[in-house]
Protein backbone atom coordinates (compact mmCIF):
# COMPACT_ATOMS: atom_id res chain seq x y z
CA UNK A 1 0.00 0.00 0.00
CA UNK A 2 1.21 3.49 -0.85
CA UNK A 3 0.48 6.57 1.28
CA UNK A 4 1.12 10.16 0.19
CA UNK A 5 2.02 12.90 2.66
CA UNK A 6 0.86 16.24 1.23
CA UNK A 7 3.18 19.06 2.30
CA UNK A 8 1.39 22.15 0.99
CA UNK A 9 1.42 25.92 1.45
CA UNK A 10 -1.94 27.17 2.73
CA UNK A 11 -3.30 30.68 3.18
CA UNK A 12 -5.13 31.26 6.45
CA UNK A 13 -8.85 31.67 5.89
CA UNK A 14 -8.75 30.85 2.16
CA UNK A 15 -11.06 27.87 2.49
CA UNK A 16 -11.86 27.45 -1.20
CA UNK A 17 -8.27 28.06 -2.27
CA UNK A 18 -6.90 25.60 0.26
CA UNK A 19 -9.46 22.98 -0.75
CA UNK A 20 -8.50 23.36 -4.39
CA UNK A 21 -4.84 23.04 -3.47
CA UNK A 22 -5.63 19.78 -1.65
CA UNK A 23 -7.79 18.47 -4.49
CA UNK A 24 -5.08 19.02 -7.09
CA UNK A 25 -2.45 17.39 -4.88
CA UNK A 26 -4.66 14.35 -4.22
CA UNK A 27 -5.31 13.82 -7.91
CA UNK A 28 -1.59 14.10 -8.62
CA UNK A 29 -0.52 11.53 -6.04
CA UNK A 30 -3.43 9.22 -6.92
CA UNK A 31 -2.19 9.17 -10.50
CA UNK A 32 1.23 8.22 -9.14
CA UNK A 33 -0.20 5.21 -7.33
CA UNK A 34 -1.12 6.54 -3.88
CA UNK A 35 -3.97 4.73 -2.14
CA UNK A 36 -4.33 7.18 0.78
CA UNK A 37 -3.34 10.86 1.11
CA UNK A 38 -2.83 12.85 4.32
CA UNK A 39 -2.62 16.63 4.78
CA UNK A 40 -1.19 18.68 7.63
CA UNK A 41 -3.01 20.11 10.67
CA UNK A 42 -5.97 22.43 9.99
CA UNK A 43 -5.05 22.33 6.30
CA UNK A 44 -8.46 23.42 5.10
CA UNK A 45 -8.38 26.58 7.25
CA UNK A 46 -4.65 27.31 7.18
CA UNK A 47 -2.67 27.40 10.40
CA UNK A 48 -3.06 29.35 12.63
CA UNK A 49 -6.59 30.63 11.97
CA UNK A 50 -6.68 32.41 15.35
CA UNK A 51 -9.80 34.54 15.93
CA UNK A 52 -11.37 33.59 12.60
CA UNK A 53 -12.50 30.59 14.63
CA UNK A 54 -14.75 32.83 16.73
CA UNK A 55 -17.02 33.58 13.73
CA UNK A 56 -19.84 31.03 13.26
CA UNK A 57 -20.15 32.00 9.59
CA UNK A 58 -16.53 31.02 9.00
CA UNK A 59 -17.07 27.63 10.64
CA UNK A 60 -20.22 27.03 8.59
CA UNK A 61 -18.33 27.87 5.41
CA UNK A 62 -15.51 25.50 6.41
CA UNK A 63 -18.04 22.70 6.85
CA UNK A 64 -19.55 23.43 3.43
CA UNK A 65 -16.17 23.49 1.72
CA UNK A 66 -15.17 20.20 3.39
CA UNK A 67 -18.37 18.56 2.12
CA UNK A 68 -17.72 19.90 -1.37
CA UNK A 69 -14.15 18.61 -1.29
CA UNK A 70 -15.38 15.16 -0.27
CA UNK A 71 -17.80 15.13 -3.21
CA UNK A 72 -15.13 16.32 -5.64
CA UNK A 73 -12.87 13.46 -4.54
CA UNK A 74 -15.63 10.86 -4.43
CA UNK A 75 -14.06 8.85 -7.25
CA UNK A 76 -10.52 9.30 -6.00
CA UNK A 77 -8.55 7.84 -3.10
CA UNK A 78 -9.36 8.50 0.58
CA UNK A 79 -7.77 11.65 2.02
CA UNK A 80 -7.36 12.75 5.63
CA UNK A 81 -7.84 16.54 5.85
CA UNK A 82 -7.02 18.76 8.82
CA UNK A 83 -10.13 20.78 9.70
CA UNK A 84 -12.43 21.69 12.62
CA UNK A 85 -15.28 19.78 14.20
CA UNK A 86 -18.09 21.28 16.26
CA UNK A 87 -18.38 20.30 19.89
CA UNK A 88 -21.91 18.81 20.11
CA UNK A 89 -22.22 19.47 23.86
CA UNK A 90 -22.88 22.71 25.69
CA UNK A 91 -19.81 22.31 27.87
CA UNK A 92 -16.32 23.47 26.98
CA UNK A 93 -15.03 25.29 23.94
CA UNK A 94 -17.21 25.10 20.82
CA UNK A 95 -14.73 23.36 18.49
CA UNK A 96 -12.29 20.48 18.19
CA UNK A 97 -9.04 20.72 16.28
CA UNK A 98 -9.63 17.67 14.14
CA UNK A 99 -9.02 15.74 10.94
CA UNK A 100 -11.62 14.24 8.63
CA UNK A 101 -11.22 10.98 6.68
CA UNK A 102 -12.91 11.61 3.31
CA UNK A 103 -13.89 8.57 1.27
CA UNK A 104 -16.48 7.98 -1.48
CA UNK A 105 -17.87 11.48 -1.16
CA UNK A 106 -18.43 11.41 2.60
CA UNK A 107 -16.69 12.02 5.91
CA UNK A 108 -16.12 8.47 7.18
CA UNK A 109 -14.15 9.21 10.36
CA UNK A 110 -13.08 12.11 12.57
CA UNK A 111 -9.90 12.32 14.66
CA UNK A 112 -9.61 14.89 17.43
CA UNK A 113 -6.50 16.59 18.78
CA UNK A 114 -5.98 15.74 22.44
CA UNK A 115 -3.20 18.08 23.59
CA UNK A 116 -3.74 21.80 23.08
CA UNK A 117 -0.64 24.02 23.36
CA UNK A 118 -1.01 27.34 25.16
CA UNK A 119 2.62 28.49 25.27
CA UNK A 120 4.77 30.76 23.10
CA UNK A 121 2.87 31.45 19.84
CA UNK A 122 0.18 28.87 20.57
CA UNK A 123 -3.20 29.65 22.12
CA UNK A 124 -5.34 26.69 21.12
CA UNK A 125 -7.14 26.39 24.44
CA UNK A 126 -8.76 29.72 23.54
CA UNK A 127 -10.70 28.02 20.76
CA UNK A 128 -10.64 24.24 21.09
CA UNK A 129 -11.86 21.57 23.47
CA UNK A 130 -9.38 18.74 24.14
CA UNK A 131 -10.34 15.79 22.01
CA UNK A 132 -11.28 12.32 23.14
CA UNK A 133 -9.07 9.33 22.46
CA UNK A 134 -9.44 8.11 18.88
CA UNK A 135 -9.17 4.45 17.93
CA UNK A 136 -6.93 3.16 15.16
CA UNK A 137 -8.56 2.99 11.73
CA UNK A 138 -8.41 -0.30 9.83
CA UNK A 139 -7.66 0.21 6.16
CA UNK A 140 -6.24 -2.28 3.68
CA UNK A 141 -4.57 -4.45 6.27
CA UNK A 142 -3.14 -1.63 8.40
CA UNK A 143 -4.27 -0.11 11.67
CA UNK A 144 -3.53 3.61 11.36
CA UNK A 145 -3.18 5.58 14.58
CA UNK A 146 -3.84 9.26 13.87
CA UNK A 147 -2.52 12.08 16.08
CA UNK A 148 -2.35 15.84 15.52
CA UNK A 149 0.78 17.93 16.08
CA UNK A 150 1.18 18.51 19.85
CA UNK A 151 -0.07 14.98 20.56
CA UNK A 152 3.44 13.65 19.84
CA UNK A 153 5.27 16.24 21.97
CA UNK A 154 4.64 14.70 25.41
CA UNK A 155 6.63 11.50 25.76
CA UNK A 156 7.65 10.88 29.37
CA UNK A 157 10.93 9.25 28.33
CA UNK A 158 12.04 12.06 26.04
CA UNK A 159 11.09 15.20 27.96
CA UNK A 160 12.42 16.05 31.39
CA UNK A 161 9.27 18.09 32.05
CA UNK A 162 5.95 17.20 30.46
CA UNK A 163 3.21 19.79 29.95
CA UNK A 164 0.33 17.32 29.95
CA UNK A 165 -0.80 14.31 31.97
CA UNK A 166 -1.96 12.35 28.94
CA UNK A 167 0.13 10.69 26.23
CA UNK A 168 -2.00 10.15 23.10
CA UNK A 169 0.80 8.27 21.32
CA UNK A 170 1.11 5.77 24.15
CA UNK A 171 -2.67 5.34 24.21
CA UNK A 172 -2.79 4.83 20.46
CA UNK A 173 -0.04 2.22 20.62
CA UNK A 174 -1.87 0.39 23.42
CA UNK A 175 -5.05 0.46 21.32
CA UNK A 176 -3.31 -1.66 18.69
CA UNK A 177 -2.04 0.78 16.08
CA UNK A 178 0.71 -0.67 13.92
CA UNK A 179 1.58 2.63 12.25
CA UNK A 180 1.41 6.18 13.65
CA UNK A 181 0.38 9.21 11.57
CA UNK A 182 0.85 12.81 12.71
CA UNK A 183 -0.75 15.81 11.02
CA UNK A 184 1.31 18.80 12.06
CA UNK A 185 1.71 22.55 11.72
CA UNK A 186 5.02 22.97 13.50
CA UNK A 187 6.54 26.47 13.17
CA UNK A 188 10.19 26.87 12.31
CA UNK A 189 12.89 28.03 14.69
CA UNK A 190 16.63 27.61 14.47
CA UNK A 191 17.63 24.11 15.53
CA UNK A 192 14.07 22.82 15.92
CA UNK A 193 14.20 20.37 13.02
CA UNK A 194 16.95 18.32 14.67
CA UNK A 195 14.98 18.21 17.92
CA UNK A 196 11.83 17.21 16.07
CA UNK A 197 13.50 14.29 14.33
CA UNK A 198 15.17 13.13 17.56
CA UNK A 199 11.81 13.20 19.33
CA UNK A 200 10.00 11.30 16.58
CA UNK A 201 12.81 8.77 16.43
CA UNK A 202 12.59 8.23 20.17
CA UNK A 203 8.84 7.60 19.89
CA UNK A 204 9.27 5.16 17.02
CA UNK A 205 11.89 3.15 18.92
CA UNK A 206 9.93 3.20 22.16
CA UNK A 207 6.71 1.88 20.64
CA UNK A 208 8.41 -0.08 17.84
CA UNK A 209 6.12 1.56 15.32
CA UNK A 210 6.81 3.46 12.09
CA UNK A 211 5.79 7.13 12.12
CA UNK A 212 4.57 9.21 9.18
CA UNK A 213 4.84 12.92 9.92
CA UNK A 214 3.36 15.56 7.58
CA UNK A 215 4.10 19.22 8.27
CA UNK A 216 2.73 22.43 6.79
CA UNK A 217 5.06 24.62 4.73
CA UNK A 218 5.01 28.37 4.07
CA UNK A 219 4.74 31.65 5.93
CA UNK A 220 1.62 32.87 7.74
CA UNK A 221 2.10 36.27 9.40
CA UNK A 222 5.05 35.99 11.79
CA UNK A 223 5.23 32.19 11.65
CA UNK A 224 7.27 30.22 9.13
CA UNK A 225 6.61 26.53 8.54
CA UNK A 226 9.54 24.58 7.19
CA UNK A 227 7.83 21.44 5.90
CA UNK A 228 10.48 18.68 5.96
CA UNK A 229 7.75 16.04 6.35
CA UNK A 230 9.27 12.65 7.01
CA UNK A 231 8.83 8.93 7.53
CA UNK A 232 10.63 6.94 10.21
CA UNK A 233 10.80 3.17 10.53
CA UNK A 234 10.30 1.32 13.81
CA UNK A 235 14.00 1.73 14.68
CA UNK A 236 13.65 5.53 14.58
CA UNK A 237 15.58 5.87 11.33
CA UNK A 238 14.47 8.59 8.90
CA UNK A 239 13.90 6.72 5.66
CA UNK A 240 12.29 9.53 3.68
CA UNK A 241 12.10 13.30 3.99
CA UNK A 242 10.34 15.91 1.91
CA UNK A 243 11.93 19.14 0.80
CA UNK A 244 12.53 21.88 3.33
CA UNK A 245 10.91 25.30 2.86
CA UNK A 246 8.91 24.42 -0.24
CA UNK A 247 5.76 22.46 -1.15
CA UNK A 248 6.36 18.77 -1.75
CA UNK A 249 4.88 15.34 -1.17
CA UNK A 250 6.19 11.99 -0.04
CA UNK A 251 4.89 8.81 -1.66
CA UNK A 252 5.64 5.90 0.67
CA UNK A 253 5.26 2.17 0.20
CA UNK A 254 4.18 0.88 3.60
CA UNK A 255 5.40 -2.64 2.85
CA UNK A 256 8.95 -1.31 2.70
CA UNK A 257 8.46 0.99 5.67
CA UNK A 258 7.09 -1.71 7.98
CA UNK A 259 9.42 -4.47 6.83
CA UNK A 260 13.07 -4.93 7.65
CA UNK A 261 13.56 -6.24 4.11
CA UNK A 262 13.92 -4.19 0.97
CA UNK A 263 15.37 -0.78 0.29
CA UNK A 264 13.91 2.25 2.04
CA UNK A 265 11.85 4.84 0.18
CA UNK A 266 13.72 7.74 -1.36
CA UNK A 267 13.13 11.33 -0.28
CA UNK A 268 11.55 13.32 -3.10
CA UNK A 269 13.13 16.62 -2.14
CA UNK A 270 16.30 18.08 -0.75
CA UNK A 271 17.16 17.26 2.84
CA UNK A 272 17.61 19.76 5.63
CA UNK A 273 20.21 22.55 5.11
CA UNK A 274 23.54 21.52 6.60
CA UNK A 275 24.51 25.01 7.82
CA UNK A 276 22.49 27.07 10.32
CA UNK A 277 23.01 30.18 8.18
CA UNK A 278 21.46 28.38 5.21
CA UNK A 279 18.56 27.28 7.39
CA UNK A 280 18.01 30.86 8.58
CA UNK A 281 18.32 32.33 5.10
CA UNK A 282 15.81 29.92 3.53
CA UNK A 283 13.32 30.57 6.33
CA UNK A 284 13.55 34.35 5.95
CA UNK A 285 13.23 34.19 2.16
CA UNK A 286 10.13 31.98 2.42
CA UNK A 287 8.60 34.09 5.18
CA UNK A 288 9.14 37.33 3.24
CA UNK A 289 7.81 35.95 -0.04
CA UNK A 290 4.64 34.56 1.53
CA UNK A 291 3.93 37.57 3.73
CA UNK A 292 4.18 39.94 0.77
CA UNK A 293 2.05 37.84 -1.57
CA UNK A 294 -0.56 36.71 0.98
CA UNK A 295 -1.07 40.33 2.07
CA UNK A 296 -1.84 41.26 -1.53
CA UNK A 297 1.35 43.11 -2.44
CA UNK A 298 3.61 42.55 -5.42
CA UNK A 299 6.44 45.00 -4.80
CA UNK A 300 8.41 46.22 -1.79
CA UNK A 301 10.71 49.07 -0.82
CA UNK A 302 13.20 49.63 1.96
CA UNK A 303 15.64 52.26 3.12
CA UNK A 304 19.25 51.59 2.08
CA UNK A 305 21.67 53.14 4.56
CA UNK A 306 24.84 51.37 3.50
CA UNK A 307 24.76 49.41 6.76
CA UNK A 308 24.73 45.69 7.39
CA UNK A 309 21.05 45.39 8.41
CA UNK A 310 19.59 47.03 5.31
CA UNK A 311 22.04 45.10 3.14
CA UNK A 312 20.96 41.70 4.47
CA UNK A 313 17.29 42.70 4.29
CA UNK A 314 17.74 43.80 0.67
CA UNK A 315 19.35 40.48 -0.26
CA UNK A 316 16.51 38.51 1.34
CA UNK A 317 13.87 40.64 -0.38
CA UNK A 318 15.60 40.32 -3.74
CA UNK A 319 15.90 36.55 -3.48
CA UNK A 320 12.31 36.23 -2.26
CA UNK A 321 10.67 38.41 -4.91
CA UNK A 322 13.15 39.12 -7.69
CA UNK A 323 15.19 42.32 -8.17
CA UNK A 324 12.58 43.96 -10.40
CA UNK A 325 10.15 44.07 -7.45
CA UNK A 326 12.49 45.70 -4.91
CA UNK A 327 13.20 49.43 -4.57
CA UNK A 328 16.03 50.75 -2.40
CA UNK A 329 15.63 54.31 -1.14
CA UNK A 330 18.71 56.34 -0.13
CA UNK A 331 17.94 59.26 2.21
CA UNK A 332 21.28 60.86 3.16
CA UNK A 333 21.56 63.54 5.82
CA UNK A 334 24.51 65.87 6.51
CA UNK A 335 25.85 63.14 8.81
CA UNK A 336 25.76 60.35 6.22
CA UNK A 337 29.25 59.36 5.17
CA UNK A 338 30.32 59.15 1.56
CA UNK A 339 31.31 55.55 2.20
CA UNK A 340 27.80 54.63 3.27
CA UNK A 341 26.32 56.05 0.09
CA UNK A 342 28.90 54.21 -1.99
CA UNK A 343 28.12 50.96 -0.17
CA UNK A 344 24.38 51.41 -0.71
CA UNK A 345 24.81 52.04 -4.44
CA UNK A 346 27.23 49.13 -4.79
CA UNK A 347 24.81 46.81 -3.02
CA UNK A 348 21.96 47.87 -5.31
CA UNK A 349 24.14 47.33 -8.35
CA UNK A 350 25.22 43.90 -7.14
CA UNK A 351 21.59 42.88 -6.55
CA UNK A 352 20.18 44.52 -9.65
CA UNK A 353 17.55 46.50 -7.75
CA UNK A 354 16.45 50.03 -8.61
CA UNK A 355 17.24 52.98 -6.31
CA UNK A 356 15.86 56.38 -5.46
CA UNK A 357 17.90 59.10 -3.72
CA UNK A 358 16.02 61.64 -1.58
CA UNK A 359 18.33 63.84 0.59
CA UNK A 360 16.56 64.85 3.80
CA UNK A 361 18.54 67.99 4.74
CA UNK A 362 15.86 70.41 3.43
CA UNK A 363 13.20 68.68 5.52
CA UNK A 364 15.49 68.69 8.57
CA UNK A 365 15.91 72.45 8.22
CA UNK A 366 12.15 72.92 7.96
CA UNK A 367 11.65 70.98 11.18
CA UNK A 368 14.35 72.95 12.96
CA UNK A 369 12.66 76.18 11.88
CA UNK A 370 9.24 74.87 12.98
CA UNK A 371 10.52 73.86 16.40
CA UNK A 372 12.91 76.76 16.96
CA UNK A 373 10.58 78.64 19.30
CA UNK A 374 9.46 75.76 21.60
CA UNK A 375 13.05 74.40 21.67
CA UNK A 376 14.66 77.82 22.29
CA UNK A 377 17.43 77.68 24.91
CA UNK A 378 17.50 73.89 24.99
CA UNK A 379 20.55 71.93 23.81
CA UNK A 380 20.31 69.56 20.88
CA UNK A 381 19.94 65.94 22.01
CA UNK A 382 18.41 62.66 20.91
CA UNK A 383 15.25 64.54 19.88
CA UNK A 384 16.98 66.00 16.84
CA UNK A 385 18.56 62.63 16.03
CA UNK A 386 15.16 60.92 16.11
CA UNK A 387 13.71 63.60 13.84
CA UNK A 388 16.01 62.40 11.08
CA UNK A 389 14.75 58.84 11.47
CA UNK A 390 11.13 60.01 11.52
CA UNK A 391 11.63 62.08 8.38
CA UNK A 392 12.93 58.96 6.68
CA UNK A 393 10.08 56.86 8.03
CA UNK A 394 7.46 59.34 6.79
CA UNK A 395 9.13 59.53 3.40
CA UNK A 396 9.20 55.77 3.01
CA UNK A 397 5.57 55.45 4.05
CA UNK A 398 4.58 58.12 1.50
CA UNK A 399 6.33 56.13 -1.22
CA UNK A 400 4.67 52.96 0.05
CA UNK A 401 1.21 54.56 -0.14
CA UNK A 402 1.73 56.12 -3.54
CA UNK A 403 3.25 53.11 -5.29
CA UNK A 404 1.45 50.34 -3.36
CA UNK A 405 4.75 48.84 -2.27
CA UNK A 406 5.03 47.11 1.11
CA UNK A 407 7.64 48.82 3.29
CA UNK A 408 10.18 46.46 4.84
CA UNK A 409 11.84 47.58 8.06
CA UNK A 410 15.47 46.64 8.56
CA UNK A 411 16.00 46.60 12.35
CA UNK A 412 17.50 43.52 14.02
CA UNK A 413 16.54 41.75 17.25
CA UNK A 414 19.35 43.27 19.34
CA UNK A 415 18.17 46.78 18.53
CA UNK A 416 14.51 45.98 19.06
CA UNK A 417 15.30 44.33 22.40
CA UNK A 418 17.00 47.40 23.88
CA UNK A 419 14.99 50.05 22.05
CA UNK A 420 17.90 51.21 19.87
CA UNK A 421 15.38 52.19 17.22
CA UNK A 422 13.01 55.08 16.61
CA UNK A 423 9.28 54.60 16.94
CA UNK A 424 7.49 56.18 13.94
CA UNK A 425 10.92 56.34 12.31
CA UNK A 426 13.00 53.36 11.28
CA UNK A 427 10.37 51.11 12.93
CA UNK A 428 7.74 52.23 10.39
CA UNK A 429 6.68 49.59 7.91
CA UNK A 430 4.62 46.50 7.17
CA UNK A 431 7.11 43.68 7.79
CA UNK A 432 10.22 43.53 9.97
CA UNK A 433 12.23 40.95 8.07
CA UNK A 434 15.18 40.46 10.47
CA UNK A 435 13.60 41.62 13.72
CA UNK A 436 14.21 38.18 15.28
CA UNK A 437 17.81 37.96 14.06
CA UNK A 438 20.42 39.12 16.62
CA UNK A 439 23.10 41.51 15.36
CA UNK A 440 25.86 38.90 15.60
CA UNK A 441 23.74 36.56 13.47
CA UNK A 442 23.17 39.35 10.93
CA UNK A 443 26.93 39.41 10.40
CA UNK A 444 27.06 35.62 10.21
CA UNK A 445 24.29 35.65 7.63
CA UNK A 446 26.00 38.39 5.60
CA UNK A 447 29.28 36.45 5.48
CA UNK A 448 27.37 33.32 4.44
CA UNK A 449 25.60 35.27 1.68
CA UNK A 450 29.00 36.38 0.37
CA UNK A 451 30.52 32.89 0.54
CA UNK A 452 30.42 32.30 -3.23
CA UNK A 453 29.67 35.73 -4.66
CA UNK A 454 30.39 39.15 -3.17
CA UNK A 455 26.87 40.59 -3.04
CA UNK A 456 27.29 42.70 0.08
CA UNK A 457 30.19 45.20 -0.17
CA UNK A 458 33.13 44.15 2.06
CA UNK A 459 33.28 47.61 3.65
CA UNK A 460 29.69 47.14 4.89
CA UNK A 461 30.92 44.13 6.84
CA UNK A 462 34.11 45.72 8.15
CA UNK A 463 33.07 49.21 9.25
CA UNK A 464 31.78 49.85 12.80
CA UNK A 465 27.98 49.89 12.90
CA UNK A 466 26.48 53.36 13.19
CA UNK A 467 23.10 55.06 12.91
CA UNK A 468 24.90 58.15 11.48
CA UNK A 469 22.56 60.60 13.20
CA UNK A 470 25.37 62.80 14.50
CA UNK A 471 29.08 63.26 13.71
CA UNK A 472 31.26 60.26 14.52
CA UNK A 473 28.42 58.26 16.02
CA UNK A 474 28.87 54.51 16.60
CA UNK A 475 26.54 51.94 18.14
CA UNK A 476 29.21 51.19 20.76
CA UNK A 477 28.71 54.71 22.16
CA UNK A 478 25.31 53.62 23.50
CA UNK A 479 25.48 49.83 23.74
CA UNK A 480 27.84 47.12 24.97
CA UNK A 481 29.75 45.23 22.25
CA UNK A 482 27.25 43.20 20.27
CA UNK A 483 28.81 39.85 21.12
CA UNK A 484 28.32 40.57 24.84
CA UNK A 485 24.93 42.20 24.31
CA UNK A 486 23.59 39.26 22.32
CA UNK A 487 24.76 36.74 24.92
CA UNK A 488 22.94 38.63 27.67
CA UNK A 489 19.82 39.08 25.55
CA UNK A 490 19.72 35.39 24.59
CA UNK A 491 19.97 34.24 28.18
CA UNK A 492 17.46 36.81 29.44
CA UNK A 493 14.87 36.61 26.65
CA UNK A 494 15.04 33.01 25.47
CA UNK A 495 16.31 31.28 28.62
CA UNK A 496 14.43 33.57 31.07
CA UNK A 497 17.48 34.27 33.23
CA UNK A 498 17.33 37.15 35.71
CA UNK A 499 19.90 39.86 36.31
CA UNK A 500 21.28 38.16 39.41
CA UNK A 501 21.68 34.89 37.53
CA UNK A 502 23.58 36.65 34.75
CA UNK A 503 25.90 38.42 37.17
CA UNK A 504 26.57 35.09 38.89
CA UNK A 505 27.85 33.80 35.53
CA UNK A 506 30.48 36.54 35.40
CA UNK A 507 28.83 39.29 33.36
CA UNK A 508 29.61 42.84 34.45
CA UNK A 509 26.87 43.98 36.87
CA UNK A 510 26.60 47.48 35.37
CA UNK A 511 26.33 46.08 31.87
CA UNK A 512 23.65 43.60 32.93
CA UNK A 513 21.68 46.31 34.71
CA UNK A 514 21.92 48.61 31.68
CA UNK A 515 20.79 45.96 29.20
CA UNK A 516 17.88 44.65 31.28
CA UNK A 517 16.70 48.18 32.03
CA UNK A 518 16.72 48.99 28.31
CA UNK A 519 14.76 45.81 27.54
CA UNK A 520 12.15 46.76 30.10
CA UNK A 521 11.72 50.39 29.06
CA UNK A 522 11.49 49.57 25.34
CA UNK A 523 8.37 47.45 25.77
CA UNK A 524 6.03 50.17 24.51
CA UNK A 525 8.00 50.36 21.27
CA UNK A 526 7.77 46.64 20.62
CA UNK A 527 4.00 46.70 21.06
CA UNK A 528 3.84 49.12 18.12
CA UNK A 529 6.44 47.45 15.91
CA UNK A 530 5.75 45.94 12.50
CA UNK A 531 5.13 42.18 12.45
CA UNK A 532 8.42 40.30 12.32
CA UNK A 533 9.39 36.86 11.08
CA UNK A 534 9.94 34.42 13.94
CA UNK A 535 13.13 32.37 13.63
CA UNK A 536 14.15 31.80 17.28
CA UNK A 537 12.44 30.09 20.20
CA UNK A 538 11.42 33.45 21.70
CA UNK A 539 10.53 36.27 19.34
CA UNK A 540 9.00 39.69 19.93
CA UNK A 541 5.66 38.82 18.36
CA UNK A 542 2.56 36.79 19.11
CA UNK A 543 4.47 34.69 21.64
CA UNK A 544 5.80 37.70 23.63
CA UNK A 545 3.20 38.85 26.16
CA UNK A 546 4.98 41.21 28.50
CA UNK A 547 2.99 44.00 30.14
CA UNK A 548 4.05 47.57 29.35
CA UNK A 549 3.22 49.31 32.63
CA UNK A 550 5.01 47.12 35.18
CA UNK A 551 7.75 46.67 37.75
CA UNK A 552 9.97 43.67 37.09
CA UNK A 553 10.95 42.76 40.63
CA UNK A 554 13.36 39.87 40.83
CA UNK A 555 13.96 39.86 37.06
CA UNK A 556 16.11 42.90 36.44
Amino acid sequence: MKVALLQLNYTVGDLSGNAECIRQAVEKVAAAGAELAVTSELALLGYPPRDLLLYPAFIRKAEQVLEQLAQQLADSIPVVVGSVLRNPTFAGRPLFNAAAWLEQGQVRHWFQKSLLPTYDVFDEDRYFEPGSQSQPIHYRGYRFGFTICEDVWNDRDFWQHRRYHRDPVEQMAQAGADLLMNLSASPFSLGKQRLRVEMLGSLARKHRLPILYVNQVGGNDDLIFDGASCALDSTGRVVAQAAAFQPDHLLLDLRELTSSQGSPPVASGSRWPTEPEAELYQALVLGTRDYVSKCGFREVLLGLSGGIDSAVTAVIATDALGPERVLGVLMPSPYSSAGSLEDAYQLAQNLGISTLKLPIQPVMESYHHLLAQPFAGLPADITEENLQSRIRGTTLMALSNKFKRLLLTTGNKSELAVGYCTIYGDMSGGLAVISDVPKTWVYRLARWINRQQQRIPPSTLSKPPSAELKPGQQDSDSLPPYDILDEILHKHIEQHQSGSELVAQGYDPETVQQVLRLVETAEFKRHQAAPGLRVTDRAFGTGWRMPIAKRSEGIC
